[in-house]
């Protein structure tokens, strides 16, 4: 059995236990395995108030509220209870499950660690509660809960003894250590421990105080990994699990370069990310693959075949998917698009660096190319105490203001349903980050598949796909400094002179447009991924 551990992971909407592309990730990961009938095991966090539902006022304000989960309506009680020292008492934790089945009927168990339990002392009660929330003295005990008791628990539930282990991030690098409490020798943690790394950006790898650190683990840390951990006088929880792995790998080519310079003491190497693509792709984009590429369920290669596609299946099952995303705008927002327009779309986490308000820079020349052409349809939430990402909500509906017939619609409390319905129903995917700041971009990958070509800056997965006026574009020269002036002139420029022309021109060029997008989607198919964990997997057992 492997162990795969995750701070967040993404099954479905209402089961929100994750906040964006890391869970969701995460979890087309082990859908993914369940189709490849790979024995994997998962241990997550069980979030009952989750992210934080995002609410809008009509100026792009956002607040937060928390409803609370019941985990009996979407998990199973297995009845088994985990006991860990914490603080001088016991934290308990219940143990829920789910089981994703797969293709062929193999199961793999996700489980659900949850400390809102009696025998818990107050502080420790609401521990699970949220992702991603309060700080440090809260952040250290939940790695400590999902590192140490993920581990514990699989123990109990069975999944013993383990052949392998799978650290999704540095949240869950405790579990290295655990390993080695449990009976592995270091050179067994090395061999059989496998660290993925997506962020590219120092600051967003947990690192908390030597003292805090000592006093929630107490003696787990010896002395060899604590020298391996440290980083800048304090305890990197990236720096722990990368040290302790024999492999290490990031989730792009262009990742896995970034990522080497932050770790240069050790290889790492890219495995571009997939996504589970029976999961994204539309009802009506899949009835007609189901018509016309027969067996594309099992073998998502198929979908290279794209060209042998008709026309005519193509734009209806496409104009069908435009539809259904329309309706949604209309019943959340009021507002009415145009199904002969051209609409961008533009959903993710609303963090600075992705640039969500770049399209919006210069409004007077927006207006001269797109009014009475161009609508926008927008979704992400802002961290709640990430004040830079909420001013760029509010910049959004600000410039949706000043627009002269080019209506902008925003859907509140972004959800991997509203993702899909705006991966298959806009006409063309907008990412702005600045590079190389991207780990990936797997939103780009459910649009290929869904034939909307990306309009998107050279960063993530996108230079590995882009086949620039083909299967989309590519915004900018691979430039890796911020000028959002210069960025956006390329934008406008591309938009201007390539893509509303192809739009107005001939459909027959845009549908052209639309199979090449859709044959590039094998190549970042979740199938594709698990493959390439697999060999790495094997080296385990």
């Amino acid at each position: 059995m492997i162990a795969y551990l995750s701070a967040e992971i993404g099954l479905y909407s209402e089961l929100h236990t994750y906040s964006g592309g890391l869970g969701v990730l995460a979890g087309d990961h082990l859908k993914s395995a369940a189709d490849e009938g790979i024995d994997i095991a998962a241990v997550t966090l069980l979030y009952r108030e989750g992210y934080g539902r995002q609410h809008l006022d009509s100026q792009g304000n956002q607040t937060e509220t928390y409803p609370d989960l019941d985990p009996s309506r979407h998990l199973r009680d297995t009845g088994l209870e985990l006991e860990i020292p914490l603080d001088g008492h016991v934290l308990n934790s219940k143990i829920w499950k789910t089981v994703i089945k797969g293709i062929g009927g193999h199961e793999v168990p996700v489980y659900f660690l949850d400390t809102r339990h009696t025998s818990n002392e107050d502080r420790h009660l609401k521990l699970s509660d949220r992702l991603y929330a309060g700080g440090d003295d809260m952040r250290v005990r939940q790695e400590y809960l999902l590192g140490v008791g993920g581990i514990r628990a699989l123990k109990i539930l069975g999944h013993w003894p383990l052949k392998g282990l799978h650290l999704n991030e540095g949240h869950c690098s405790f579990a290295g250590l655990e390993m080695l409490r449990q009976g592995w020798t270091r050179e067994q943690c090395s061999k059989r421990t496998l660290f993925t790394t997506h962020t590219p950006v120092a600051a967003g790898h947990d690192k908390f105080d030597w003292d805090l650190v000592n006093n929630v683990t107490g003696d787990l840390i010896g002395g060899p990994e604590r020298e391996i951990a440290t980083h800048e006088g304090l305890c990197s929880m990236s720096h722990l699990g990368i040290g302790m792995a024999g492999r290490v790998n990031a989730v792009s080519h262009l990742n896995a370069e970034v990522a080497s310079k932050m770790f240069p003491e050790v290889t790492i190497e890219p495995i571009t990310n997939g996504v589970h693509h029976t999961s994204w792709i539309s009802p009506t984009m899949a009835r007609l693959y189901d018509e016309e590429l027969d067996g594309w369920r099992s073998d998502g290669s198929l979908l290279e075949k794209a060209q042998i596609l008709s026309d005519t299946g193509l734009e209806r099952a496409r104009a069908e998917s435009r539809a259904v995303l329309r309706e949604l705008v209309r019943s959340m927002t009021g507002i009415e698009l145009d199904g002969n327009r051209l609409t961008v779309g533009f959903a993710r986490r609303f963090a600075t660096y992705k640039r969500a308000s770049l399209v919006f820079r210069d409004i007077q020349r927006l207006n001269q190319m797109g009014s009475g052409k161009l609508q926008f349809v927008f979704s992400g939430k802002a961290h709640p105490r990430d004040e830079g990402g909420k001013r760029l909500i509010k910049e959004v509906f600000a410039a949706s203001k000043e627009l002269e017939d080019i209506p902008v619609a925003f859907l509140e409390d972004y959800s991997m349903a509203t993702g899909l319905a705006m991966t298959s129903g806009v006409d063309v995917w907008l990412n702005t980050p600045v590079r190389p700041m991207e780990a990936s971009g797997t939103s780009g990958m459910k649009a290929v598949m869904n034939g909307v070509p990306n309009l998107s800056i050279l960063d993530g997965w996108w230079p590995e796909a882009c086949e620039h006026g083909e299967n989309g574009w590519g915004i900018g020269k691979k430039e890796e400094d911020r000028d959002d002036d210069r960025d956006a002139k390329s934008l406008y420029s591309i938009m201007e002179a390539e893509v509303i022309p192809t739009w107005s021109s001939s459909r027959s060029n845009w549908t052209r447009m639309m199979k090449n997008a859709i044959s590039v989607g094998p190549r970042f198919t979740g199938q594709r991924m698990i493959r390439d964990y697999r060999s790495i997997y094997r080296a385990f057992l």
